[in-house]
């Protein structure tokens, strides 16, 4: 285990800086900069000039990137150039909602998709599973945005009452914090859920087609017995595949509904940045949900050898 730990934080260190050069050149690749931003298309050459060397904009990109990932080497990624205040800790706060909508979404979604999905399963071709798997078809034919739009719009037509504008952090005050994401979390779950049913349903019903489920059902062993031995061993794996796979389309799906909802997230600081040209907080942000994502997948293969022991991390 700790070999392979090893081979993975190597790997994911070459990963890491392979992305940061990504992002680097991508962010730059944006038309506009900040000294555009600041001054306008009727800008003044020399303030232009002046600025552009305040930014270091007037250095070669390869020497830009190979500063930039020395300061970030040492846990320094700058001040953002649109607000001046330090680019970690406005990425840390933002991370903070983004990572608390997120992980709320994939409980919520895991609590109704699974359950939806193994009935689904258990009734297949019947009632139950043609009334689930129209929930599904729905859920994933309708765009985050819009189901965020509907309930936004039925809540208040319902019970007169909206989410209030301003954020608070659970640490405040949990019962506003609620209030606010709970909206946000439904409109995410939606989707979610959907996929996740479909998914368990499809692998439960697949795992009750391989031969050794069969021969034990026509033995006698009762289904119940059969699905918890056998049936939920086999689909656990890929379930958990499906779960890292989801909580990352979570995090890209927040940039939307903390735009649709003004929730203070990383999604919505890194658009703010687009519209800004604030690099500093662009680079840092994206750098930080490529990092996620790979934890993600470290957590994902640690978890394969916890559900069953005879897989070989190599």
């Amino acid at each position: 285990m700790a070999a392979y730990l090893a081979k993975r934080l190597a790997a994911s260190i070459v990963t890491a800086i392979l992305a940061s050069a990504v992002i680097f050149v991508m962010v730059r690749s944006v038309p506009g900069d900040v000294v555009g931003q600041m001054l306008g298309q009727t800008s003044d050459p020399v303030a232009a000039r002046a600025l552009r060397e305040f930014f270091g904009l007037d250095l070669p990109v390869w020497q830009q990137y190979l500063g930039w990932l020395a300061r970030v080497a040492s846990a320094d990624f700058g001040t953002s150039w649109a607000r001046g205040q330090p680019v970690l800790g406005m990425v840390t706060a933002a991370l903070g909602v983004t990572l608390q909508i997120a992980v709320t979404t994939l409980l919520v979604a895991t609590v109704i998709g699974v359950p939806l999905g193994i009935l689904a399963a258990m009734y297949e071709g019947r009632w139950p599973d043609r009334v689930i798997q129209t929930f599904n078809l729905l859920g994933l034919a309708a765009p985050v945005f819009w189901t965020g739009l509907m309930l936004l719009v039925g809540v208040s037509a319902a019970f007169d009452w909206s989410p209030p504008l301003v954020y608070v952090g659970p640490t405040e005050s949990l019962g506003d914090n609620l209030s606010i994401i709970a909206l946000p979390i439904l409109s995410l779950a939606v989707l979610q859920a959907a996929a996740y049913s479909q998914f368990v349903r499809q692998s439960v019903v697949s795992a009750f087609g391989q031969d050794y489920v069969r021969t034990a059902i026509a033995k006698g062993v009762p289904t119940r017995i059969v699905f918890f031995k056998h049936v939920l061993r086999n689909i656990a794996i890929p379930l958990v595949t499906f779960m890292g796979l989801i909580l990352i389309q979570i995090l890209g799906g927040a940039v939307i509904i903390e735009s649709l909802f003004a929730l203070p997230g990383l999604g919505r600081l890194l658009l703010s940045a687009i519209e800004t040209r604030d690099y500093p907080v662009l680079q840092a942000g994206l750098l930080i949900v490529v990092a996620i994502a790979m934890l993600v997948n470290l957590a994902v293969d640690l978890l394969y050898r916890l559900i069953d022991p005879r897989v070989r991390l190599s």
